[in-house]
């Protein structure tokens, strides 16, 4: 693929040239005594070569697009794992077919009248100022389709943004970006997160949580996000740093992570990641990953290099922002599991309270153990000295 990508920047590297060579030639005309000599006036025979690399042309998009559907059209995501990823689908679907009848369409006509029309000795072309049919049968098909295309993007996005928390069984989860990791903070029994800013952080308390704030005392901290299937998560997102982008690809969601302010989805997981890993689409990606994996490893332990681990599927966090050097590596694993799983691991977290205390006491025995070394030592200095000043006594009266 590599050796492909250069060979086609050669190739347009050497197309710039000619074409500038051109330019260079064209600027002489005129400068030089045999002007007549380099007629750039295109003939009947030029005007249909280009009339028939128009056609050509047209073939090769067609041909092009047919390629790319076959051969990168089975790296699509495949099945959504949220409620409302179908709808999500659905509607990229749409817009892509609509795209591409429109693009079939205009791209046969454009070229089509190109060859049609070519230049020929002695024809004149016809030119009239308006047409009132035409230019109101251009403007409405596209302000209709895109009204419709805009109406039901809306009503997506609405089942993806509005939440009637009063009504709606949620879950709450704060998800904090910084160069290059996420942290997560899920709302303890009283369901309510904790206030927070980047002005607390210290020490083990790396989520900046205002521990005074009695809303922040169950709440538990993790490195892995956990989701139970089947309940609407809500997230609210804060950054550290710099704009972040939250992008789960496989539930159909992401949020711009923006510094100094919470913004905030909800989404319904629907399949576990057991269950996921079952699906026959995720089932043959993996597949062809660890077939690649393996050749990999095949070329790594001939160097003397340790082998690839086959490849499993998570769900992932990703950054979808270009956030600094290592955005590529910022990653999360999201292990989606039943809820009694999922209230089994969050019950085995400490809560912050906890962890913050345990953080000081642990400070506090260090510093008293440094503290009482500290004492001890000078101790055993000076009983050292007092020896060695009463040894030194008896030999002098000796």
């Amino acid at each position: 693929m590599t050796s492909l990508l250069i060979i086609i920047v050669l190739v347009l590297l050497g197309i710039a040239i000619w074409q500038l060579t051109k330019i260079f030639h064209l600027t002489q005309i005129g400068a030089s005594q045999h002007a007549d000599d380099h007629q750039e006036v295109a003939n009947d025979r030029d005007n249909n070569v280009n009339g028939y690399l128009m056609f050509a042309f047209v073939g090769f998009i067609y041909l092009f697009t047919i390629y790319s559907l076959w051969k990168w059209g089975k790296v699509a995501l495949g099945t959504p794992a949220s409620e409302h990823g179908p709808q999500y689908d659905n509607l990229m679907a749409t817009s892509l077919w609509l795209i591409f009848i429109v693009q079939t369409i205009t791209q046969f006509l454009l070229h089509f009248f190109a060859y049609k029309y070519r230049g020929k000795k002695g024809r004149v072309a016809f030119y009239y100022a308006d047409n009132d049919k035409l230019e109101f049968i251009w403007t409405i098909i596209p302000v209709i389709v895109l009204a419709g295309l805009i109406l039901y993007g809306l009503y997506a996005w609405t089942n993806i943004m509005f939440i009637d928390e009063d009504k709606e069984d949620v879950m709450y989860v704060e998800v904090y970006a910084k160069q290059f990791s996420w942290e997560v903070r899920y709302a303890g029994e009283d369901g309510v997160l904790g206030k927070a800013n980047v002005r607390y952080i210290e020490g083990v308390n790396t989520l900046g949580v205002d521990m005074s704030d009695p809303n922040a005392q169950d709440d538990i901290a993790s490195t892995e996000l956990h989701l139970p299937k089947g309940k609407k998560v809500i997230f609210k997102f804060r950054s550290q740093d710099v704009l972040h982008s939250a992008y789960f690809p496989h539930f159909r969601a992401q949020m711009n992570v923006v510094p100094g302010m919470v913004t905030q989805f909800g989404f319904t997981p629907t399949l576990t990641t057991e269950e996921m890993r079952q699906d026959p689409q995720i089932m043959e990606k993996v597949a062809n990953i660890n077939t690649i994996r393996s050749k990999k490893s095949a070329d790594l332990v001939a160097k003397g290099e340790s082998a690839l681990e086959p490849y499993t599927f998570d769900y992932l966090l990703l950054c979808n922002k270009i956030c600094g050097a290592s955005h590529y590596n910022m990653q999360m694993k999201v292990i989606v599991e039943d809820e009694a799983d999922f209230n089994k691991w969050l019950g085995e977290r400490k809560t912050m309270a906890a962890a913050v205390k345990e953080s000081k006491e642990q400070a506090a025995e260090a510093a008293a153990e440094t503290k009482s070394s500290e004492v001890i030592e000078p101790v055993a200095d000076s009983t050292a000295t007092a020896a060695q000043n009463a040894a030194q006594a008896n030999v002098d009266k000796k």
